[in-house]
Protein backbone atom coordinates (compact mmCIF):
# COMPACT_ATOMS: atom_id res chain seq x y z
CA UNK A 1 0.00 0.00 0.00
CA UNK A 2 1.30 3.40 -0.99
CA UNK A 3 0.82 6.22 1.49
CA UNK A 4 0.54 9.73 0.04
CA UNK A 5 0.82 12.78 2.18
CA UNK A 6 -2.07 15.25 1.85
CA UNK A 7 -0.96 18.64 0.60
CA UNK A 8 -3.06 21.52 1.81
CA UNK A 9 -3.82 24.01 -0.97
CA UNK A 10 -2.00 27.29 -0.72
CA UNK A 11 -4.24 30.38 -0.72
CA UNK A 12 -2.97 33.67 -1.93
CA UNK A 13 -4.27 36.95 -0.56
CA UNK A 14 -6.28 37.37 -3.76
CA UNK A 15 -8.01 33.98 -3.27
CA UNK A 16 -9.05 34.92 0.26
CA UNK A 17 -10.33 38.31 -0.94
CA UNK A 18 -12.30 36.68 -3.78
CA UNK A 19 -13.85 34.20 -1.33
CA UNK A 20 -14.84 37.11 0.91
CA UNK A 21 -16.48 38.93 -2.04
CA UNK A 22 -18.33 35.78 -3.13
CA UNK A 23 -19.83 35.37 0.35
CA UNK A 24 -21.19 38.92 0.56
CA UNK A 25 -24.95 38.95 0.44
CA UNK A 26 -25.46 35.33 1.43
CA UNK A 27 -28.59 34.69 3.44
CA UNK A 28 -28.30 34.83 7.20
CA UNK A 29 -31.14 34.29 9.62
CA UNK A 30 -32.09 37.60 11.22
CA UNK A 31 -33.37 38.35 14.65
CA UNK A 32 -34.24 41.64 16.26
CA UNK A 33 -30.75 41.72 17.78
CA UNK A 34 -29.14 40.92 14.40
CA UNK A 35 -30.41 43.60 12.02
CA UNK A 36 -29.29 43.17 8.42
CA UNK A 37 -28.96 46.12 6.06
CA UNK A 38 -30.79 46.13 2.78
CA UNK A 39 -30.16 48.21 -0.30
CA UNK A 40 -33.36 49.45 -2.00
CA UNK A 41 -33.45 49.84 -5.78
CA UNK A 42 -33.23 53.42 -7.06
CA UNK A 43 -34.13 55.03 -10.38
CA UNK A 44 -32.93 58.52 -11.23
CA UNK A 45 -33.92 60.75 -14.12
CA UNK A 46 -33.68 64.37 -15.17
CA UNK A 47 -36.33 66.52 -16.82
CA UNK A 48 -36.01 70.09 -18.08
CA UNK A 49 -37.02 71.64 -14.77
CA UNK A 50 -36.23 69.00 -12.12
CA UNK A 51 -34.32 65.92 -11.00
CA UNK A 52 -36.34 62.85 -9.98
CA UNK A 53 -35.32 60.03 -7.64
CA UNK A 54 -37.53 56.97 -7.18
CA UNK A 55 -36.72 54.51 -4.38
CA UNK A 56 -38.42 51.09 -4.03
CA UNK A 57 -39.36 50.70 -0.37
CA UNK A 58 -41.97 47.94 -0.12
CA UNK A 59 -43.18 47.42 3.43
CA UNK A 60 -41.51 50.60 4.73
CA UNK A 61 -43.70 53.19 6.43
CA UNK A 62 -43.10 56.83 5.51
CA UNK A 63 -42.57 57.59 9.21
CA UNK A 64 -39.54 55.27 9.14
CA UNK A 65 -37.81 57.21 6.32
CA UNK A 66 -35.66 60.34 6.72
CA UNK A 67 -34.58 62.58 3.84
CA UNK A 68 -31.92 65.23 4.44
CA UNK A 69 -29.80 67.52 2.29
CA UNK A 70 -26.53 68.78 3.66
CA UNK A 71 -23.90 70.51 1.53
CA UNK A 72 -25.57 69.27 -1.69
CA UNK A 73 -25.63 65.64 -0.57
CA UNK A 74 -29.09 64.10 -0.46
CA UNK A 75 -29.30 61.27 2.10
CA UNK A 76 -32.24 58.88 2.30
CA UNK A 77 -32.21 56.60 5.34
CA UNK A 78 -34.68 54.46 7.19
CA UNK A 79 -35.58 51.10 8.59
CA UNK A 80 -37.82 48.21 7.62
CA UNK A 81 -39.65 45.91 10.01
CA UNK A 82 -41.76 43.22 8.35
CA UNK A 83 -43.77 40.65 10.26
CA UNK A 84 -45.69 37.87 8.56
CA UNK A 85 -48.01 35.98 10.89
CA UNK A 86 -50.04 32.91 9.85
CA UNK A 87 -52.55 31.25 12.18
CA UNK A 88 -54.00 27.98 10.95
CA UNK A 89 -55.88 25.20 12.66
CA UNK A 90 -52.82 22.98 13.14
CA UNK A 91 -49.98 25.49 13.29
CA UNK A 92 -48.91 29.04 14.04
CA UNK A 93 -46.04 30.67 12.09
CA UNK A 94 -44.36 34.06 12.46
CA UNK A 95 -41.67 35.33 10.08
CA UNK A 96 -39.97 38.62 10.80
CA UNK A 97 -37.35 40.57 8.92
CA UNK A 98 -35.62 43.75 9.99
CA UNK A 99 -33.20 46.01 8.19
CA UNK A 100 -31.89 49.53 7.82
CA UNK A 101 -30.68 51.43 4.77
CA UNK A 102 -28.90 54.61 3.79
CA UNK A 103 -28.50 55.93 0.25
CA UNK A 104 -26.68 59.17 -0.59
CA UNK A 105 -26.58 61.20 -3.80
CA UNK A 106 -24.44 64.18 -4.70
CA UNK A 107 -26.70 66.86 -6.14
CA UNK A 108 -25.75 69.53 -8.66
CA UNK A 109 -25.05 72.99 -7.24
CA UNK A 110 -28.02 74.57 -9.05
CA UNK A 111 -31.05 73.27 -7.14
CA UNK A 112 -33.92 75.04 -5.43
CA UNK A 113 -34.07 73.81 -1.81
CA UNK A 114 -37.48 75.41 -1.29
CA UNK A 115 -39.01 73.38 -4.14
CA UNK A 116 -38.11 69.85 -3.12
CA UNK A 117 -41.02 67.46 -2.71
CA UNK A 118 -41.19 63.87 -1.53
CA UNK A 119 -44.19 61.56 -1.76
CA UNK A 120 -44.84 57.86 -1.47
CA UNK A 121 -47.28 55.65 -3.34
CA UNK A 122 -47.52 51.84 -3.45
CA UNK A 123 -44.14 51.35 -1.76
CA UNK A 124 -42.27 53.77 -4.07
CA UNK A 125 -40.78 56.97 -2.65
CA UNK A 126 -40.49 59.74 -5.25
CA UNK A 127 -38.35 62.82 -4.62
CA UNK A 128 -38.57 65.76 -7.02
CA UNK A 129 -35.79 68.35 -6.85
CA UNK A 130 -36.44 71.58 -8.77
CA UNK A 131 -33.60 73.18 -10.74
CA UNK A 132 -32.62 76.84 -10.48
CA UNK A 133 -30.12 79.12 -12.20
CA UNK A 134 -28.01 80.31 -9.26
CA UNK A 135 -25.72 78.32 -6.99
CA UNK A 136 -27.03 77.24 -3.58
CA UNK A 137 -25.26 75.50 -0.70
CA UNK A 138 -27.66 75.00 2.21
CA UNK A 139 -29.02 72.25 4.44
CA UNK A 140 -32.63 71.05 4.74
CA UNK A 141 -34.78 68.20 6.05
CA UNK A 142 -37.45 67.04 3.59
CA UNK A 143 -40.90 65.94 4.81
CA UNK A 144 -42.64 63.08 2.99
CA UNK A 145 -46.23 63.80 1.98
Amino acid sequence: MLITRYKRPQYSGLDIFNEFLNNIGTYKETTKENIVDFNPSVNTRESEDAYHIEVDLPGVKKEDVDINIEENILTISGKRELRNEVKEENYYKIESSYGSFTRSFTLPQKIDLDKIEASTHDGVLEITIAKQKELVNKSKKIEIK
